[in-house]
Order: C-alpha cells, then sequence, then structure tokens
C-alpha cells in the first residue's frame, strides 16, 4: 500500500474522530448532566467541543470545504486500486450524497444547539472549582 494511502487512510480515520468528538460530545454532556458526571462540565472540554462545532459551522457558512476532506482527496489522488477497507466503511459513515446547504443547515443547527446547551448545562465556573477543593 502506498504511503499516501496511508496517510489519507490517517486523515480519515482522524476526521471521523473529529465528528465521534463532536456528535458523541454532545451526547455525553447530556447523558453526563442524568448521570452525574462532573468531567462534562469542565470548561477545556465544553469549549475544546463549542470550537470543534463552531469551526465546521463557520467553513460550512462560508462555503469553504473541510481541511481533512481536501487533504485526504489530495493524498488519495493518483493512487490506483479500489477503495481500502477503512477508505470504505469510515467513508460510508461519513459522506453522504446530500446538497451542500443541507450540511451547511444542519452543522449551524447543531451549532446553535450546543451555545444552547451553554446555558441549560453551563461548564463548571472557575470560582465552583476553587470552593469544591476546600
Amino acid at each position: 500500500m502506498p504511503t499516501s494511502t496511508r496517510l489519507a487512510d490517517a486523515v480519515l480515520i482522524l476526521h471521523a474522530l473529529v465528528v465521534l468528538f463532536i456528535v458523541g460530545g454532545f451526547a455525553a454532556i447530556w447523558l453526563g448532566v442524568a448521570l452525574h458526571w462532573e468531567w462534562v462540565r469542565g470548561r477545556a472540554f465544553r469549549f475544546a467541543h463549542l470550537i470543534a462545532i463552531g469551526i465546521v459551522a463557520l467553513l460550512a457558512a462560508l462555503d469553504i470545504p473541510c481541511p481533512l476532506t481536501v487533504l485526504e482527496d489530495r493524498l488519495r489522488m493518483g493512487s490506483p486500486g479500489a477503495q481500502g477497507f477503512v477508505q470504505h466503511w469510515v467513508g460510508q459513515l461519513l459522506y453522504y450524497d446530500l446538497p451542500a446547504w443541507v450540511f451547511t443547515v444542519a452543522y449551524v443547527l447543531f451549532a446553535l444547539v450546543v451555545l444552547l446547551t451553554w446555558r441549560y448545562v453551563p461548564p463548571r465556573s472557575r470560582l465552583s472549582r476553587r470552593s469544591a477543593k476546600r
């Protein structure tokens, strides 16, 4: 297997992990509230999550292609042969044949829902962490 194909597969897996962090992180926040998981209120986790979906929504709204998709496509250009296992199955999970505007609306709405979650499930403040340590 050519090095570029392995790198493209690594980018595809990274892309899937970013999607998992965004979608799974949102589910974890709400599940964590029900199960009293304190880590879902951590500021670093919540900021990283909000920034991740914010970047996705902003790129979509500005009609800028995802850098991970662009990088993967460039690495795969010129690779002969059929799709490998990783490319086929992870690609099936990530890519759908829908108009671009559908994704833009979905990403922006999801970002707004994540932002609203800050109101209903706010992250811990620095003050509350200090008082909890005492």
